[in-house]
């Protein structure tokens, strides 16, 4: 089977446009799971639930599959689930009610906060480390570290990717001058082509395109150099937050569930991904278990969600994400992009979701 070539999203331009009209697939929930209320005592009835997913239905999305075709999110309270597919301006659709919650990155939720003081937090995250990379051939560029991106060409994308690879010289303290950027989308072929040395990509995504592809790569990862922020994180609105917050607990323990499954089992969220959820979009089976093993296993799972739980970010990973905000040119306070509070309520309730 050919892999599809889906266009890789940049989370970061156009951020308050107008989302454009999305597909919104309803899926069946069923009843077999055995999670407890957010709360204690009878699940309430919380009524219908909308999450709005950063990108198509692939495996990136596992843990919320995994928690509907569970019956999670039904066992938490919510009578009916829809998870609607990206990309789309998620931020504005969050804030306008189209979606209860959504899927995006630190970067993205703090240029909005920043720029139009938007009432949103960010109350948990899937990644702990964002999939960021420069994306290279180990037969080529191979750029290893950031210094191994003087006098080279990186195929980078206009907008958002741009502003987040300046960001990644900065820090690194590289001239931009010694780094020829070339213009590209988001298809990898200028890398393979030979006529770009690096690319700006997701290691869940175009690097495991390029490797099928019959090609050894290396990536330079963004969080690992310089630039860490969390990414796939649970973003809502302040009005959601202090006036339906056993809503906001209760999505977040039924996540934690599905995404504990997603972990056990990249190949059965794999599976989901290909034959039931994004089952018309012709996704390669072989290509969306490597994502799903390499997103648990790099993305998820970190020294700090196995001390402390998945969905959690300490104050000190909080205090990283800030960093690289200003690095990107975003001042924001981390109590005007972060509330925490409610996860800790739900893991202080139900300590065995963090275990």
């Amino acid at each position: 089977m050919s892999l599809p070539q889906h266009p890789r999203r940049t989370r970061l331009a156009g951020l308050t446009a107008a989302g454009a009209a999305l597909a919104l697939t309803l899926a069946a929930c069923s009843s077999g799971s055995e999670a407890e209320p957010a709360a204690g005592g009878e699940a309430a009835d919380l009524g219908e639930l909308t999450v709005q997913l950063s990108w198509i239905k692939n495996a990136e999305f596992a843990g919320e599959f995994f928690a509907d075709s569970k019956g999670y999110y039904a066992d938490a309270g919510f009578s009916s689930v829809t998870l609607n597919a990206g990309p789309g301006a998620t931020e504005s659709i969050v804030l306008s009610g189209g979606a209860d919650f959504g899927l995006s990155n630190a970067v993205a939720v703090g240029q909005v906060v920043a720029e139009e003081d938007a009432p949103l937090k960010i109350v948990g995250t899937t990644y702990q480390k964002n999939p960021f990379t420069i994306l290279s051939l180990k037969d080529g560029g191979d750029i290893a570290t950031p210094e191994d991106l003087v006098g080279k060409k990186i195929g980078v994308q206009a907008g958002g990717n741009e502003a987040l690879f300046d960001a990644l010289l900065e820090v690194n303290g590289i001239d931009p001058a010694d780094v020829e950027k070339v213009p590209v989308e988001y298809d990898p072929s200028p890398l393979v082509n030979g006529e770009v040395d690096g690319f700006l990509a997701y290691v869940t995504n175009e690097s495991i395109i390029v490797e099928s592809e019959g090609h050894e790569v290396t990536n330079l990862l963004f969080a690992d150099n310089g630039l860490p922020f969390v990414a796939e994180s649970v973003v809502t609105t302040d009005e959601m937050i202090a006036n339906e917050p056993e809503k906001v607990k209760a999505f977040l323990q039924a996540e934690i569930l599905g995404w504990k499954d997603a972990v056990a089992d990249p190949e059965e969220g794999a599976r989901l991904a290909v034959e039931e959820y994004g089952a018309d979009l012709e996704l390669d089976l072989e290509k969306e278990i490597q994502q799903a093993t390499i997103q648990a296993e790099t993305l998820v799972v970190t020294e700090e969600t196995e001390a402390n739980g998945l969905f959690t970010i300490s104050d000190e990973l909080i205090e990283q994400n800030i960093a690289t905000l200003a690095a990107a040119g975003i001042e924001v306070e981390a109590e005007d992009l972060f509330d925490m509070s409610l996860l800790t309520e739900l893991l202080e309730e139900q300590p065995e979701l963090a275990e």
